[in-house]
């Protein structure tokens, strides 16, 4: 029942931004759940950004003041605002929900930081 589909991704140069965007259906649950993942090429899967409780969110070191994640409860979607971006952010960026502890996973949007 529950779908996360996502868009956003694309080449960017060195410095440049993208916003991520993860639509949910079928459960309002997702996203205030919802966690942005992102692998890149031979590289294990990391937690990039989240949200906790109420509106707190939660970042990985490696993305602490350059993303942002936010999102619009009334279109059940989830944002994943990327600035300053660099190379090593070159990467498959995944959204992900657990509702009910049931895993869901977006498609996968692939970012690509490059001059």
């Amino acid at each position: 029942q529950v779908q996360l589909v996502e868009s956003g991704g694309g080449l960017v140069q060195p410095g440049g931004s993208l916003r991520l965007t993860c639509t949910a259906s079928g459960s309002d649950f997702i996203i205030y759940t919802a966690v942005w993942y992102r692998q890149a090429p031979g590289k294990q899967r990391e937690l990039g950004a989240r949200f906790t409780s109420g509106s707190n969110t939660n970042y990985a070191d490696s993305v602490k003041g350059r993303f942002t994640i936010s999102r619009d409860n009334t279109k059940n979607t989830v944002y994943l605002q990327m600035n300053s971006l660099n190379p090593e952010a070159t990467a498959v960026y995944y959204c992900h929900a657990a509702p009910l502890g049931i895993n869901y996973w977006g498609q996968g949007a692939p970012v690509t930081v490059s001059s």
